[in-house]
């Protein structure tokens, strides 16, 4: 018996070590966010040795800068001579990317491994960050780590497989769409964002029950944002489960596609420079959608489900859940909520995500 982090437990600290601006050691290598790096920080970090450094990028991000992805899904690059925080963050941030364009030559590593790099970016986005990061390779072992305070993590696993979820609890909440509503709230065994089920009368466990995996878009379903569809699918699918008597509706905190609030405004912000939604994400370096939809499957069979008549537009909802385990018995178009603000938002959804609209 130990009292000792688990594995597990030590990257959930690293992840929030990252968002504060801590860094973090993992393989002998310093890792710190760059969104999230002070200028003290940085320059303690480059008097450890500016050529030990390594900006590492997203190859999506990579490829907006022209610089070359070496490693196939990232870019390991160096640290001009005269460096700053300014010109890492002007690399790893979109935002000015029209305004001020030459930030390159850029230079990237070829030789070695990337496996401590490609964990840093997992790590960014996990903790919902930039994914940028700045890795100082081979100076932060198990005494320098014990000396600093930092945290020191295992490698990541970046394939992870699906989360485990306990129920934490469940309470009877009378709905406008239904008095027999139920909430169960569900928390990752890693630490990450919990994920909620509203159940709607009492399902039969043996038939194809009528559900929706939602992703939170605190825009549309909260402040009735014109820009998506999400708050009109949300309560077209709440409704829809109230005129039947019963349905599951599993609101799942994967903001913005998966990337967070934060980057999803960053991602609005570049929209209006005239880059559609897959475009935006690319820019910040992201994939077009990084949300997890097992968890959603998961949550469904540990409260009995294994048939669903699923409301989506999207078939990759449907393959998702097939291959998990749960039967899409019928697929719900559920076709709501377009105005003038998001109609290319939704031709974007079609064309690029191959939503049946």
């Amino acid at each position: 018996m130990t009292l000792r982090p688990t594995a597990q437990e030590r990257i959930a600290r690293a992840r929030n070590d990252l968002r504060i601006g801590v860094p973090v050691c993992m393989e002998g290598s310093i890792i710190v966010a760059v969104e999230s790096l002070t200028q003290d920080r940085f320059e303690a970090l480059m008097a450890l040795g500016r050529d030990k450094a390594r900006l590492v990028l997203t190859s999506r991000r990579a490829s907006t800068l022209r610089a070359r992805a070496y490693d196939g899904d990232l870019a390991r690059i160096k640290l001009p001579g005269d460096v700053t925080l300014a010109w890492l963050r002007a690399s790893a941030d979109p935002a000015t990317d029209l305004a001020h364009p030459m930030k390159g030559p850029y230079v990237s590593d070829r030789e070695g491994t990337a496996d401590v790099h490609r964990a840093a970016i997992a790590l960014c986005k996990q903790a919902f960050l930039l994914p940028a990061a700045l890795v100082i390779e081979g100076a932060g072992d198990a005494d320098f780590a014990a000396e600093h305070g930092f945290v020191t993590a295992p490698l990541l696993d970046t394939d992870p497989a699906v989360v485990i979820l306990d129920e934490t609890a469940a309470a009877r909440v009378p709905l406008a769409v239904s008095s027999a509503g139920r909430v169960h709230v569900f928390r990752p065994r890693d630490g990450a964002e919990e994920h909620y089920a509203i159940e709607i009368g009492q399902p039969d466990r043996a038939a194809p029950v009528l559900s929706r995996l939602h992703s939170a878009c605190f825009t549309g379903d909260v402040i009735g944002s014109l820009k998506c569809d999400c708050g009109p699918q949300l309560r077209a699918a709440l409704a829809q489960m109230g005129d039947e008597g019963q349905g599951v509706l599993l609101y799942l905190n994967q903001e913005g596609r998966g990337i967070g609030l934060a980057n999803k405004m960053r991602a609005y912000a570049l929209q209006d420079q005239g880059f559609d939604t897959v475009e935006a994400n690319h820019r910040l370096g992201f994939e077009d959608d990084e949300r997890d939809f097992r968890i959603g499957a998961e949550i469904l069979k540990s409260l009995g489900f294994s048939s669903v008549r699923l409301m989506t537009n999207n078939p990759g909802k449907v393959r998702m859940m097939e291959a998990t385990g749960v039967q899409v018995a019928e697929r719900v178009p559920l076709r709501v909520g377009e105005t003038a603000q998001n109609a290319g938002y939704l031709a974007t959804k079609a064309a690029k995500s191959g939503h049946l609209l």
